[in-house]
């Protein structure tokens, strides 16, 4: 049977009139072309949604006779084809459900897609909310970049389906969540208690614990038995750890804690487990200008001075000998469990270098040493043992007045010297260079100088009491104030200058030989 064209245009508006714009139907997929998708939504014209409506994604899970909640945009009169939308439906389903959970109080879940002014933007089932900032968490979020893509819950604040505006707020979620572990925690608040706790930040002073809901301190001094610089050698933000609830002010909502009350106190018991004389094992924690903090356990540390290190006199930096982490042995010196205080020796585990001296020489033995300083007095000579004797500046030459060490030694020259006494005991060594060669005051002083020999000298130091001159072989002698014998008026003896004498005094015991110009001039007139 044929229709006429006013047929067809009957049968078309019957079927339209049936069809209302912008209600929802539910229908079925045709078929997937390239242009878009052909639904069947139970009348006899056809729907059709276009392709950009869907991702690559979502066209390839599309199969005919997949069923499909679909929004009447429009009716082609010229065509017959109802024009759809899935995107619409899908959010003013959406609407509706969140309009209802406004009512209902219940929550939201959304994934954070992007920044924008003044917050980020949440998609919510293809709905898209807003953010605000202040409303992101309970504190301020530095990166907001790692928030997207993140899905998480939301409370509604504010729905406006007209507008299309939609406000939302994580921070209300998180002080619900705080609220309610607080409660739970606070139940479970006694002093003493041990619970676990997330360190939330650090501080010079301590460390604040996330308990659940509510912060407690944990003082630094709570931190360790032993020493410690600063919290966080312990510790780091993000941390879970195990503490003990010290006291607790529900008052002030104020909570102290403990983390090194979860053991014994090692001071306690440290004079019966280290007495004085004992040798430890202990590892190098930190070294100082002073000395070296030896962990000899957990929580307990003992000091070596710097004057314990070695033998070796004046060390410059513990660093010279030792480094961190290093494992020595150590004498325990004294212990005072009063003020915290462990004192130990490195040196004293080895052998003095004085024993070792005292076994190997004697004195009147000769040795090898090089000069390591000079001073008014003397030089201090080392010795390969690692100690010094002194070498007295009245034991640098028989016949010579010297007036300063240097006058006759270098620092860094090696000289050989006799040893004249030794006290280990007080670290002590006198050592002598003049002893090498035989006292020349004994015998040939007094048989090269006899009374009133004519000898020359040479002018070394003209002082009230007289000049000193050099005679021959280097032997000094005096020419008393009283016996000098000036050449002419106007001129003056002095140093350097070739001098004429008579010998008057040779005392051997005391090492002085007198001269006289006077005497020589007077015999010869």
């Amino acid at each position: 049977m044929e229709h006429t064209n006013n047929d067809m245009e009957r049968l078309y508006a019957e079927t339209f009139q049936s069809i209302e714009e912008g209600s929802i139907l539910s229908g079925k997929i045709i078929s997937v072309k390239q242009d878009g998708i052909i639904v069947d939504i139970g009348y006899k014209s056809e729907g059709f949604i276009p392709s950009d409506e869907f991702t690559d994604e979502e066209r390839k899970s599309l199969h005919p006779g997949d069923s499909i909640d679909v929004y009447v945009v429009s009716i082609r009169d010229s065509e017959g084809v109802v024009k759809l939308s899935k995107e619409r439906a899908s959010k003013i389903k959406v609407w509706d459900v969140l309009e209802k959970v406004v009512q209902s109080g219940e929550l939201v879940s959304g994934v954070i897609t992007e920044k924008t002014k003044g917050g980020l933007m949440v998609d919510i089932g293809g709905v898209k909310a807003f953010l605000p900032g202040s409303q992101i968490d309970i504190k301020m979020v530095k990166d907001l970049n790692s928030l997207i893509g993140v899905r998480m819950d939301f409370r509604i604040l504010k729905i406006n389906n007209k507008r299309s505006n939609i406000i939302v707020s994580r921070r209300a979620v998180v002080e619900e969540q705080r609220a309610q572990l607080k409660g739970e925690t606070m139940s479970r608040l006694s002093e003493g208690a041990l619970l676990e706790g997330l360190v939330k930040n650090i501080t010079d002073y301590g460390v604040f614990v996330d308990l659940g809901g509510i912060d407690g301190l944990l003082h630094i001094s709570d931190i360790s038995w032993g020493r410690i610089t600063h919290p966080s050698e312990f510790f780091a933000v993000g941390e879970k750890i195990e503490i003990i609830v010290q006291k607790y002010d529900a008052t002030q909502e104020r909570i102290t804690l403990g983390y090194k009350q979860k053991t014994l106190d090692p001071w306690a018991k440290v004079e019966e487990r280290y007495p004085v004389g004992q040798i430890v094992k202990g590892v190098v924690a930190s070294l100082t200008d002073y000395g070296v903090f030896l962990k000899l356990e957990e929580g307990l540390e003992g000091l070596v001075h710097i004057s314990e290190i070695d033998w070796a006199p004046k060390m410059k930096h513990p660093s010279k000998v030792l480094a961190v982490g290093e494992t020595v042995e150590a004498v325990v010196l004294k212990v005072d469990k009063d003020e915290r205080k462990l004192s130990l020796s490195i040196k004293q585990t080895k052998p003095s270098p004085w024993e070792i001296i005292g076994r190997q020489y004697t004195a009147g033995q000769q040795i090898s040493g090089k000069v390591k300083s000079l001073t008014d007095f003397g030089a201090f000579v080392g010795l390969p043992e690692g100690v010094d004797g002194l070498l007295h500046i009245s034991d640098l030459s028989w016949t010579k007045h010297i007036k300063h060490p240097s006058e006759v030694l270098k620092k860094g020259q090696k000289i050989d010297v006799v040893i004249l006494s030794m006290d280990p005991a007080n670290e002590k060594m006198a050592l002598g260079l003049k002893q090498l060669e035989t006292d020349p005051w004994i015998e040939a002083i007094p048989a090269r100088f006899r009374l009133g020999d004519e000898v020359t000298g040479k002018v070394l130091r003209v002082t009230d009491f007289g000049i000193f001159a050099e005679l021959e072989g280097g032997v000094e002698g005096l020419i008393y104030s009283s016996e000098i014998y000036q050449p002419s008026e106007g001129e003056q003896i002095k140093e350097g200058d070739e001098v004429a004498t008579r010998v008057i005094k040779v005392d051997a015991a005391e090492r002085k030989i007198g001269l006289s110009m006077k005497n020589l001039r007077n015999a010869g007139e």
